[in-house]
């Protein structure tokens, strides 16, 4: 049976390490560990209850929504979402032409891999990254060129470091604002200025991850790629109602951009999936659609539980950055454990104090050195967090 093996794309990845962590996660359980699971952006407050009534009756009624979707979305969802942008963002898409509904921006993103890039293709990846960003590319048989987001500039990535041959062969460039895992966000818009000048001089496309865009704090307010000017002549853009929506398990999200480069994501989807289901598109719309009261109510909920976190972590002598955006903190590990490395840390937090958190490493070579804790539990469950970190960070002094 020599000759039935993985591809060698599939090999060239190495074992996924957030299985890793579930696998260990799971032992803990079986030996009735009481574990508090912030490892996975996995939101625990429910969908919006209209949305879930309305998705209740349309199973219930409207039997013909069990059929086959269309698969580049229904007309209904693709107007939701382009009205959507228009108001949160002033920028104006044609939902005929220039919106795909997607069965979550995370497949989106590997089919729109896949169906751009060609073996070798240089693709430029900030590191750390949401998995899919660096994963997708080499799926897809293309080449990652990291690119380093560190602390030192704020988490973005320093596009004059890019050398002169690299960026004339890039064929794509990944970027994520508010960012997972780092929770940056970007602050100055010239930047983003940067980006459109870099991707129409060297003909790159850019792929904005905008998943995070209404989970922000503090007054700030997160952009769309499309709002700067020439954006849209070398950018598609992601959104998911995953985090905006606590829809993370009905996977339904969609595609924006220009229609000369977002017609081959829908010809790959066209080939190779069916579309989300039509009812769950409807509930979609009736998110998107509906009052905005639910989106600003859960921010506050997450607002204060980072904030229960930042206060507490700052107590025990675990320094934190208060981000102004997403669900997660980004936590360098204490100087006393930095040796371990960020899965030996993490497995260590895991087995002694039943607290999951993803170790950076698992985003990239750069996400070394740190956790990623998402703020996904009961908020009494932070004050439990607290002292079990409390009671490790003295035993080890």
């Amino acid at each position: 049976m020599d000759k039935i093996k993985p591809s060698k794309k599939l090999n060239a990845l190495p074992p996924y390490l957030f299985a890793r962590i579930n696998a260990l996660k799971m032992d803990a359980y079986d030996n009735k560990l009481d574990v508090i699971d912030l490892g996975m952006g996995n939101p625990d407050l429910p969908a919006p209850s209209h949305v879930v009534e309305r998705v209740c009756d349309t199973v219930r009624n409207h039997p013909r929504t069990h059929r086959y979707p269309q698969a580049k979305g229904m007309p209904r969802f693709r107007r939701a979402a382009a009205s959507w942008m228009k108001e949160r963002f002033g920028v104006s898409v044609n939902p005929d032409t220039e919106v795909l509904a997607l069965i979550g921006s995370k497949e989106g993103i590997a089919h729109l891999c896949m169906s751009y890039l060609d073996p070798g293709d240089v693709v430029l990846v900030c590191d750390p990254a949401y998995p899919v960003h660096f994963n997708g590319v080499v799926l897809a048989g293309g080449t990652v060129y990291s690119l380093p987001l560190l602390a030192e500039n704020n988490f973005l990535p320093d596009l004059t470091k890019i050398p002169e041959d690299v960026a004339r062969k890039a064929k794509m460039f990944f970027l994520n604002y508010p960012n997972n895992p780092t929770s940056a966000v970007v602050e100055d818009r010239a930047f983003l200025k940067e980006v459109v000048a870099f991707a129409k001089k060297y003909e790159i496309l850019v792929i904005y991850d905008n998943a995070y865009s209404e989970i922000t704090f503090d007054g700030y307010v997160a952009p769309s790629f499309f709002e700067i000017e020439g954006g849209w002549d070398v950018g598609l853009e992601f959104h998911s109602l995953s985090k905006t929506y606590n829809m993370a398990g009905w996977r339904i999200g969609w595609a924006a951009g220009k229609k000369e480069l977002l017609y081959p994501l829908e010809k790959f989807k066209s080939f190779l999936d069916y579309g989300a289901p039509t009812f769950i598109q409807l509930g979609a719309a009736a998110a998107l659609e509906g009052s905005q009261e639910c989106v600003r109510a859960q921010v506050e909920i997450y607002q204060k539980r980072r904030d229960l976190m930042v206060r507490g972590l700052e107590k025990i002598g675990w320094h934190v950055d208060k981000p102004k955006a997403t669900m997660y903190l980004w936590l360098k590990i204490p100087d006393q454990f930095a040796a371990m490395g960020s899965l030996a840390f993490a497995e260590k937090l895991l087995k002694d104090t039943g607290v999951c958190v993803a170790p950076g490493a698992g985003f990239g070579a750069c996400g070394e050195g740190y956790i990623r804790m998402a703020l996904v539990t009961h908020d009494n469950r932070f004050h439990d967090v607290l002292l079990r970190l409390k009671k490790i960070m003295r035993e080890e002094k």
